[in-house]
């Protein structure tokens, strides 16, 4: 048994609540564990000022804890599997994905509107071309504005800067406290949420037996058939950042039922899909669903976006 495990992480307030998660979960299961916690500052983090889809997309946010982990500096790297990108580093494994939280998108408004109640021209901001582009498939009339920042960076924007609501991650704004600022938890036929959204995942080494055997602990079983089917949605899709795409698998006793999504950015072209089936075929489903969507029109989406 190792003396200390080493978790690496962003150095946010959101990154930091997860880190510190994933390390309850372990010293709960392994009480004679002394776990360090090591802040990693991410290039995603050190450009703050540019769409993440100008800059190389939320990929940018793991790179370096990646590196760390191959060059044996931590042992677990703590992410929103969001982030993650759908192929990882040689000799990376997704080691353990912890209970996933409520993973829908949350509409945040400075004056308590519904989605459908903002004026012709309400200005909405959001970081993701996601939900830009199922916004502006709903409501063509709004100005969708691009926002970085922190979860509290954010909802300060929203009310000095001119926003009349955010769209925000509703596990981020519950994680940190702010889920008295939620106007609507909107509901997966409206806005469909990224692959692996409300699952913190624990990254490792593909062949550290000992940190392998540890977060084997923690793992969460209906959440990584979930976020399996997610990720193989999104990866025959190609996992891009500048593709809009949701994807949501509701898993149950007698099998699972996947939700999926893909959009032109400017939100004049969307495809939704559904499939369901049986535990043990839910990453066959999820490329299925993939397949499904592409012949609707997806290959024409993606033929019009930059860098496939």
């Amino acid at each position: 048994m190792k003396k200390v495990l080493r978790i690496g992480s962003r150095g946010s307030g959101l990154a930091l609540w997860q880190a510190e998660f994933v390390k309850g979960l372990i010293s709960r299961n392994f009480p004679e564990l002394k776990i360090e916690i090591s802040v990693i500052r991410t290039t995603g983090d050190r450009i703050a000022d540019q769409p993440l889809d100008n800059i190389g997309g939320k990929e940018l946010f793991v790179k370096e804890i990646e590196e760390a982990l191959l060059r044996d500096e931590i042992d677990v790297g703590v992410h929103s599997l969001k982030d993650l990108p759908t192929v990882l580093p040689e000799g990376l494994k997704i080691g353990a994905v912890a209970t996933r939280h409520d993973p829908r998108d949350a509409l945040v408004a400075k004056k308590g509107l519904g989605l459908y109640e903002f004026p012709k021209g309400a200005r909405i901001g959001t970081g993701s071309i996601r939900r830009k582009a199922q916004l502006l498939y709903l409501r063509p009339d709004l100005e969708i504005i691009p926002i970085r920042g922190n979860v509290d960076t954010r909802l300060r924007k929203l009310r000095n800067e001119g926003f009349d609501a955010l769209v925000l991650a509703l596990a981020g704004l519950e994680r940190m406290g702010f889920r008295n600022e939620v106007t609507e938890a909107l509901p997966f036929d409206v806005m469909v949420p990224a692959p692996g959204q409300g699952i913190i995942a624990g990254e490792c080494r593909e062949y550290d037996n000992e940190v392998s055997r540890v977060l084997g602990q923690i793992n969460h079983e209906e959440t990584e058939i979930a976020a399996s089917a997610e990720r193989a949605f999104l990866g025959r899709l190609g996992g891009s950042c500048y593709v809009p795409v949701g994807c949501f698998a509701e898993v149950r006793e007698d099998g699972v039922k996947i939700l999926g999504l893909i959009a032109s950015p400017d939100g004049k072209q969307l495809i939704r899909e559904r499939i369901e089936g049986s535990l043990q075929s839910h990453k066959y489903l999820g490329k299925e669903l993939a397949e499904r969507v592409l012949a609707k029109g997806g290959r024409e989406i993606l033929s019009r976006l930059p860098m496939q």
